[in-house]
């Protein structure tokens, strides 16, 4: 991303297939009616307030539609393939991505349904407030906490609206301070609507344009909206939030769902408990639903999907829908159940609510498992604490290695620990030892960090060292063919290289050597006593020889002047150079003998397809013939064995590899990839690379790679308590045993994805523990191990498990798992295996409430999971999954693959639903400069409708800056900015700070972005409005919950659930 040829032709090869198989149609809608039986007497109607809209997500904008169907008709139902994970697995990083923009759009079509009721009394779609019962008022027993109450009278107009119940409440069933968080929760009742008629627009004998109050594409006047065969669809109201106009009352007794009172005990610690006693915090038995009142509480969100008489609309509101505008949303109630936890930058469980048996987990659908990210950055302040035992040896438990942690409780007097994880009663030594109060705490808990803290860090002692800790090493290979010195690769990679010689970790010890290549591979003598570097050449490719061993590898600070002459000389020792074959294999097995006695980190810097020697590859990338068939997915996986085994030995030897491709022609990242992947290392893709245009992400993403904190020669496991284990792990790693990963170099940048399972058919424990131990070196040369801990509580009901899930987990380990399918399978079946478990999971939760609630025709989720099913789609849309041949090249997709397979889950989930806000306004104002990223009006959603023709908007993924000028914008603003190439083609103008305030101001902004996240460079592309390809092919294509390329839309993708949800409910 970043770095495409947005000016080639835009014309896909052939229509994309459609992704998603098609399903039947709605069932008839199930009518709400009132209250019936002994419990109606507890409810009396009220007089409707005065009619009012006081929603504050009411939309006056067209919903979306689809294309007309006769209603009696179904299509035909494909089969989707349930996901595995089988494969190969890929991944690690590339900066940026080139999607694919096509002017070709399908809208899917649903099934008209009948109303709910009869018809209005007066007009067609004259809409009536509907009386509403305000809950009861009851004394509340023991130990139960008020809880919302909603209640569905019968509906008196054919419209049919959302009728969400809120966040999901968790019930308070301890005192105040215990270990589970209060919760209050409002119930609501939606405001009735006013009416809203469409007026038509005459397009054609059987087409017209639906209009309402504002146009669907403010920005594209001339752009028409979706055409349908119907007559028009009226407005109906969606996701309407809390109103404050009713408040529920607390219940008669115990809810039905109380699932939080089964399975929050609090785990034994180490540290004080505050002020309530182990009894105090003992988990109350969860039971059956009692009274007659909890049975109507709604412990879910809902979406109501339907459609008026005459209509195919979908009754839905797009502006209203879940939108993760915010970002990543981590999960504080679990953090305040355990606060001696590991914090969630470092380990996110994808439900914080274990299942007790085998049979919830057949129930859960969804991955459960963890990602793990061991050296994620810690803001100023909250640096993981080093512990150093000294002579007296880390504290172990004999049985199961576990490290000492919060959870370990301290008995006789403190001279025995028990395990937290085996429940093995160990001795404490006499160096370690410390009196117990009256409460079990010990005396010296406050100076003790690994007995008060979630993450910690050991200083390693000797034992732990099977050799001498490694220096920090970097060796170079490049590529100096003809397209890398035309493109300035050679000129920007050296200059950078220099730069960072100072900044290098290590110190005194930082080991540095370099070879390049062409079709015979250039070996350099840097040793210290020579004023110049020495080049020799070995030609022979069959039977690679290293001269000179001990003189290639060198310690940078002895010779630091050899090294800087060598570097300098690089470009133009080059420039002349025409060869335009690739010895890369060769290459590569020259780099391996001279680092295998060291290991460390090497970096490729590979511009041209290899051609000679071993690992030579061949131009597959264009077979469109394998696409759409069984064999499809072998074009994506590598083809040449030899670069895996390569990566295998690298790994033995503690080597990690570092992949930088350039190339604007097909270069088989699947297969170059691969190298980064089995060894803990990351690749960097810059498609089209020009140094004019490109080097500043270079330079960075390269900078970064060299001076940022890297952990060497590192190993990690993950321990867990009796009865589960993680059976299956993803990301960029050798596995060495069952669950020991082989790590030659682990930084911040990384995140590991792993599934977990249990061991027996039912947990008796309440809490479940796991703890992370990454033993590694630093770049001091210190032996250190870092050690996360968690606990989690274990629950027997399924709903618990969904209001303790975390969506952030979710999403990566599911894109990990369906790219690894990608490479077994078609990419369709990859797509579909993400919609499977997507409709099963809430078709699942939908069956835990159908009973005890009229759910009718409402699609109700869990409130932690309101944005999976978006997130499911964007992941569909994103680059190494969507389409097929004609919407990303080979090499892109390869690339992308590789990159979420390495990325930490907040930089994933910006990846797949990226920010847009828009900043003229900004820029126009004066404010402060250091309120500046806290002013910018709020992110919008990524639709068509959020560009308005007089905006100036930015669009960041993580990896790439688009600014959007829309055709109606100031000619101010764009001089200031651009100075006088306001008015030429954009993909000519490169945006650099000018003299002026505005100027400068977008200026400040971007670093601002740039600075919150710095593990990429996101380079700018400017797009004026209609300027095509350029606009489609960097925002249009982009806008993931729009029609793009023959895949869903939000709305239409939230359809196709429900239908499917309803299929077998």
């Amino acid at each position: 991303m970043g770095t495409e040829d947005p000016n080639r032709a835009y014309i896909p090869s052939r229509p994309a297939p459609s992704p998603f198989a098609a399903t039947q149609g709605i069932r008839p809608n199930i009518l709400n009616r009132p209250i019936v039986g002994p419990d109606a007497s507890a409810f009396r109607p009220t007089p409707p307030p005065p009619q009012q809209n006081t929603t504050p997500f009411s939309s006056s904008g067209p919903a979306e539609s689809g294309s007309a169907i006769k209603p009696n008709m179904h299509p035909a139902s494909h089969p989707i393939t349930p996901f595995s994970s089988s494969g190969p697995v890929s991944g690690t990083e590339t900066p940026e991505f080139r999607p694919s923009y096509s002017a070709r759009s399908i809208t899917p079509s649903t099934n008209a349904v009948p109303p709910q009721s009869g018809p209005p009394a007066s007009g067609p779609f004259q809409r009536f407030p509907s009386p509403q019962f305000p809950s009861t008022i009851q004394a509340p027993p023991p130990q139960a906490s008020p809880a919302g109450q909603q209640f569905f009278p019968p509906q008196t107009r054919p419209q049919i609206s959302t009728a969400p119940t809120g966040p999901p409440p968790t019930i308070n069933s301890m005192p105040s301070g215990a270990n589970i968080p209060n919760s209050s929760v409002d119930s609501s009742i939606f405001a009735p609507r006013p009416n809203l008629q469409p007026s038509f627009s005459q397009m054609g004998p059987s087409n017209f344009v639906r209009g309402t109050m504002q146009s669907a594409y403010q920005a594209y006047p001339g752009k028409q909206p979706p055409v349908v065969t119907q007559p028009p669809p009226v407005k109906s109201a969606a996701f309407v939030p809390h109103q404050e106009n009713y408040r529920a009352s607390p219940p008669a007794g115990p809810t039905p769902y109380l699932s939080s009172q089964g399975g929050f005990g609090a785990p034994p610690v180490a540290t004080s408990t505050g002020p309530f006693s182990r009894e105090q915090m003992r988990p109350t038995g969860s039971g059956p639903p009692m009274g007659p009142v909890q049975g109507l509480i709604e412990d879910f969100s809902s979406l109501t999907l339907g459609s008026v008489p005459g209509s195919f609309d979908s009754g839905l509101d797009p502006k209203t829908l879940p939108r993760p505008l915010d970002g990543d949303v981590k999960p504080k109630s679990f953090a305040e159940m355990y606060p001696m936890n590991s914090d969630s930058r470092y380990i996110r469980l994808t439900t914080s609510a274990i299942p007790n048996s085998q049979s919830l987990v057949s129930r859960w659908h969804l991955p459960l498992g963890a990602v793990v990210c061991p050296l994620a950055e810690a803001p100023v302040g909250e640096e993981v604490p080093v512990v150093n035992f000294a002579s007296m040896g880390i504290i172990r438990c004999r049985r199961c290695r576990t490290y000492v942690n919060p959870y370990v409780t301290f008995t006789d007097s403190g001279r025995k620990w028990k395990c937290n994880i085996c429940a093995l009663l160990n001795d404490v030594p006499a160096e370690y030892y410390a009196p117990l109060d009256a409460t079990g705490r010990r005396s010296d808990l406050d100076q003790r960090p690994e007995l008060s803290k979630g993450s910690v860090e050991f200083v390693a002692p000797p034992e732990y060292m099977v050799r001498p800790p490694m220096p920090t090493l970097y060796f170079f290979l490049i590529d100096v063919s003809v397209s890398a010195v035309r493109s300035g690769m050679i000129q920007v990679v050296a200059e950078t290289i220099k730069s960072c010689l100072d900044r290098l970790p290590g110190s005194s010890r930082t080991q540095i050597g370099f070879i390049t290549y062409d079709s015979t591979i250039h070996f350099y003598n840097i040793k210290s006593s020579l004023t110049q570097p020495q080049m020799m050449v070995v030609s022979d490719l069959d039977d690679i020889f290293v001269p000179l061993p001990d003189d290639l590898l060198v310690n940078l600070s002895e010779s630091r002047s050899v090294v800087e002459a060598l570097v300098d000389s690089l470009p133009s020792m080059f420039q002349d150079n025409v060869n335009v074959e690739s010895a890369f294999g060769p290459a590569l097995k020259a780099a391996f003998m001279i680092m295998s006695q060291l290991g460390g980190k090497l970096l490729i810097f590979q511009n041209t397809l290899p051609s000679l020697g071993v690992g030579r590859l061949r131009l597959r990338g264009d077979d469109i013939r394998v696409y759409g068939t069984d064999k499809e997915h072998t074009i994506r996986i590598p083809e040449d064995p030899f670069y895996k085994q390569m990566a295998a030995d690298f790994t033995k030897y503690q080597i990690s590899a570092n992949v930088y491709a350039f190339s604007d022609k097909y270069n088989d990242v699947a297969s170059l990839g691969i190298l980064a992947k089995y060894t803990g290392g990351q690749l960097y893709y810059y498609p089209s690379f020009q140094s004019a245009i490109h080097k500043e992400k270079l330079r960075h993403e390269l900078a970064r790679d060299l001076t940022r904190e890297t952990a060497w020669e590192a190993v990690m496991r993950i321990r867990c308590g009796k009865g589960v284990r993680f059976t299956s792990y993803h990301g960029n790693f050798m596995l060495r045993s069952t669950d020991l990963l082989a790590l030659p170099a682990v930084d911040c940048d990384k995140a590991y994805a792993m599934q977990l399972s249990l061991e027996d058919t039912l947990l008796t424990t309440q809490t479940v523990y796991f703890q992370v131990a990454l033993l590694y070196t630093s770049s001091n040369g210190e032996r250190r191990i870092r050690v996360h801990t968690m606990a989690a509580p274990v629950v027997a009901e399924l709903g618990e498990m969904y209001r303790q899930a975390d969506t952030g987990a979710i999403v990566s380990l599911l894109s990990r798992l369906a790219i690894e399918k990608s490479l077994s399978y078609k990419l369709e079946e990859a797509r579909n295996s993400i919609l499977l478990r997507l409709v099963k999971a809430l078709r699942e939760y939908r069956n835990l409430y159908a009973v005890q609630h009229r759910v009718g025709n409402r699609m109700i989720y869990p409130e932690s999971l309101r944005f999976l099913p978006l997130y499911a789609l964007t992941l569909c849309k994103s680059t190494p999954l969507r389409g097929g041949y004609g919407d990303v090249q080979l090499d892109e997709r390869c690339a992308a693959g590789y990159t979420i397979m390495a990325l930490p889950v907040n930089k994933l989930l910006k990846l797949l639903y990226p920010t847009l806000v828009r900043i003229d306004e900004h820029l126009v104002k004066a404010l402060p400069k250091t309120d500046e990223l806290k002013n910018i009006c709020k992110a919008l959603p990524l639709t068509a409708e959020s560009l308005d023709a007089g905006g100036l908007y930015i669009f960041d993924d993580g990896f790439r800056f688009v600014i959007w000028f829309g055709k109606m914008l100031s000619p101010t603003i764009a001089m200031n900015l651009l100075g006088d190439d306001f008015t030429t083609d954009y993909s000519r103008v490169s945006l650099s700070e000018r003299d002026n305030e505005m100027s400068r101001k977008l200026m400040r902004l971007l670093q601002k972005f740039r600075e919150c996240d710095p593990s990429y460079y996101q380079s700018c592309h400017l797009v004026r409005q209609g300027e095509q390809p350029r606009e489609g092919f960097f925002m249009l294509a982009n806008l993931v919950e729009d029609q793009v390329g023959g895949m869903n839309g939000y709305v239409d993708w939230i359809q196709q659930i429900h239908r499917q949800i309803q299929q077998n409910a």
